[in-house]
């Protein structure tokens, strides 16, 4: 197939064409069906083409399909946004604003720190992902390929050990760093922010250490500096809970949004506290298609779905098949290669490693192609490509959840 007018610089993992999907199924333009567990980069929680999401963006299609919010209100936005701050589980007033990604909601998340705290600086974390515009790719913990020929980054940024039990470094090391770093590096009344995702994404599906983010909560409140949750990858059911923050305890003062937020249709959003989100001038916010009324009735209708118990019904589900495969594989010696079962609820990576611990990236591509040619697509993580993530949507039919995990023991073990 000819991509002659695609630019070169955008990668793609499956050499396919597809041509139509059904919940956690796709099928090619030669009819050939896959099961999918990429889910769009985990932004089909709820799966290809859900019923109820598909009619919210008919019925919207024929009363407006579009209008910028900052030249006049529309219903869609104004009732997402009601629905969207009663779904945040913290204990504060929400207000946020809509955008058209997660990378557009983390730039503007940097705008309003700046003007809330007068500060510039931001702390992110090794093997962090943020975006690929050019103020997000500095925050991203991982130079190739996304920080590689851009020249400077807008900053500054600075970077600390990501603790986490899924890669050893441990919550006493992220101190030591965090302690280091504001004893060599930069005076802390310098900066506005730290931004972390709860479970990493691309960085291989990492859970952040639990004690260390309360221990950052404590010190970014002596310090009068924000914390910002990245949520995109994690938020909206991924790990079996509305949001993977409240895994840890803690309440950020902004949390990012996209993926899952619209169903399948473009969609982001920055929400936390009002008096941040209120902080900048009148215009100051905004854009022609952040909010665009068929993104919000698509979102509507995902909300109207992601109930608690929909949610920890689907997670635990996949969870226990996940993690009972993995320890039957781990147990039978299936393949020399099987690292580590990383990150939490539905949200989970399995490392592939060589005999001396070390990532087995070429492994990992060899089973991509193996899965795919078996009919299962699969998406790489890590800083070495070396982690298969697991994102099938969460409604997935368990017998095609089965049927998928199937498919990858006998690619693991013909590795």
């Amino acid at each position: 197939m000819s991509h002659e007018n695609i630019s070169r610089s955008i990668s793609t993992v499956h050499p396919i064409r597809l041509s139509h999907g059904r919940n956690a199924e796709v099928w090619d333009v030669d009819g050939k069906r896959y099961i999918d567990f990429v889910g769009g980069i985990g932004v089909l929680n709820l799966g290809h083409c859900h019923p109820r999401i598909v009619s919210a963006i008919q019925q919207q299609a024929t009363r407006l399909t579009h209008y910028a919010f900052n030249a006049a209100p529309h219903g869609p936005y104004i009732e997402f946004m009601q629905r969207l701050a009663n779904f945040i589980p913290v204990s504060y007033p929400v207000s946020g604003m809509l955008t058209n990604s997660g990378a557009e909601a983390a730039e503007n998340a940097l705008k309003i720190v700046r003007g809330a705290t007068g500060r510039s600086a931001v702390i992110a974390f090794d093997g962090g992902f943020h975006g690929r515009t050019l103020a997000t790719l500095n925050l991203n913990g991982k130079v190739a390929p996304y920080k590689q020929k851009v020249g400077v980054l807008p900053g500054p940024v600075y970077h600390l050990p990501y603790p986490s039990a899924d890669n050893d470094v441990s919550c006493e090391e992220a101190l030591k760093a965090l302690r280091r770093l504001f004893s060599v590096e930069i005076d802390v009344q310098e900066v506005a922010c730290f931004i972390l995702e709860p479970v990493q994404g691309e960085g291989g599906f990492l859970a952040l250490d639990a004690t260390f983010a309360r221990a950052l909560r404590s010190f970014c409140d002596e310090h009068g500096i924000l914390l910002i949750a990245d949520e995109i990858q994690s938020g909206f059911g991924r790990t079996g809970q509305r949001f993977a923050f409240s895994r840890l305890n803690i309440e950020p003062d902004l949390i990012l949004l996209g993926k899952s937020i619209g169903g399948g249709v473009p969609l982001g959003a920055v929400v936390g506290r009002k008096a941040l989100l209120d902080v900048l001038p009148k215009g100051g916010l905004g854009g022609t298609y952040s909010g665009n009324p068929i993104a919000c009735a698509a979102a509507l209708a995902t909300l109207d779905e992601m109930t608690d118990e929909h949610l920890q019904a689907w997670g635990g589900r996949q969870e226990r098949a996940i993690v009972q495969r993995y320890e039957h594989w781990k147990s039978s010696g299936l393949c020399p290669f099987l690292g580590r079962l990383t990150g939490v609820g539905a949200m989970r990576g399995i490392e592939l490693v060589n005999a001396r611990g070390e990532p087995a990236p070429e492994q990992l591509s060899t089973l991509l192609g193996s899965a795919r040619d078996a009919g299962l697509l699969l998406m790489p993580s890590g800083k070495s490509r070396h982690i298969i993530r697991l994102l099938a949507p969460l409604t997935t039919e368990p017998e095609i959840f089965e049927e998928g995990l199937d498919i990858l023991q006998e690619c693991l073990a013909r590795l």
